[in-house]
């Protein structure tokens, strides 16, 4: 019967092509993997943000690949292992045969520039038996930072599939603050950043500048220096990195996760149009 509710929420996605279906599976595995967490006290230490965090809960339309959290408040001492075994059996119930990968035996040494040296990565590898065909196998990257910057504010939001549980989450300006991070402090080119950053902007959304200015200071080109992140240093900040960017380079990286109806919006991709929409922040 849980294997049949899968392949029910699989149906309503109304999949075109293999690729299509491939990123759907992912979707609904990311939401099982995310109840089975709430099932555990994994929230009352842990916090989901990200990406995937605005597609599930702030209904972002684009696909996602990673689960990342973020603990409440730091801790060294932090163990995932428990939880996932908690996890693993609860899959069993939805047809997933889990594997476990440690993190740094499939990052290349580009991607893997940004991640944090107090981060826990874990590779998940799943397996899942459909039904009516085959075997199909998805992988998804698990990051937990146990050391993270002050300043996040944290909600409860409430996931309906495959079961009611609760997560806890970053709210929207906390959200934001994290983006704006990735952006302007990542080394490599990752035209996911620019995407959500045009979703933030269309609805103007406000940025928790404690948590900004925490994890600048925390890590990045600004590391250890003091900063007063106000509207004026943001937006000269970030116009600095959008002159930077190759944007047409930044619109085929991200093209992979977008459905097709919204491709045709990637030719508008240039210095002008980003320039414009980070100052519509901070318009009064």
């Amino acid at each position: 019967m849980s294997i049949r509710i899968l392949e029910q929420r699989l149906g309503d996605y109304a999949c075109r092509t293999a690729q299509e279906e491939e990123q759907a599976l992912r979707e609904i595995t990311q939401e099982v993997i995310l109840a089975a967490l709430g099932r555990t006290e994994f929230f009352s230490q842990a916090a989901f943000h990200g990406g995937t965090c605005l597609r599930i809960f702030h209904q972002l339309n684009r696909f996602s690949e990673d689960l990342d959290f973020v603990l409440q408040k730091p801790s060294s001492s932090f163990e995932l292992g428990a939880f996932l075994i908690q996890v693993a059996k609860e899959l069993e119930a939805y047809g997933y045969a889990l594997e476990i990968q440690e993190r740094s035996s499939l990052e290349t040494p580009v991607k893997k520039a940004f991640l944090k040296d107090d981060s826990i990565g874990r590779i998940l590898e799943l397996h899942h038996l459909r039904a009516d065909r085959f075997m199909k196998k998805i992988r998804i990257k698990l990051e937990i930072d146990t050391n993270p910057p002050e300043g996040a504010i944290h909600q409860t939001a409430y996931l309906n599939f495959p079961f009611l549980s609760s997560v806890t989450i970053h709210d929207p300006a906390s959200l934001f603050a994290g983006k704006l991070h990735a952006l302007l402090c990542r080394e490599y080119l990752k035209g996911r950043d620019w995407y959500d950053f045009l979703w933030y902007a269309a609805r103007r959304t406000k940025v928790n500048a404690s948590l900004l200015s925490h994890a600048l200071m925390q890590s990045g080109p600004w590391k250890g220096k003091t900063l007063s992140v106000d509207d004026d240093w943001l937006l000269t900040a970030l116009n600095q990195r959008i002159d930077s960017i190759d944007w047409p380079q930044a619109a085929r990286d991200v093209q992979r996760f977008l459905k097709p109806q919204e491709l045709p919006s990637l030719s508008l991709w240039t210095r002008d149009v980003f320039r414009t929409q980070a100052a519509s922040l901070f318009l009064k």
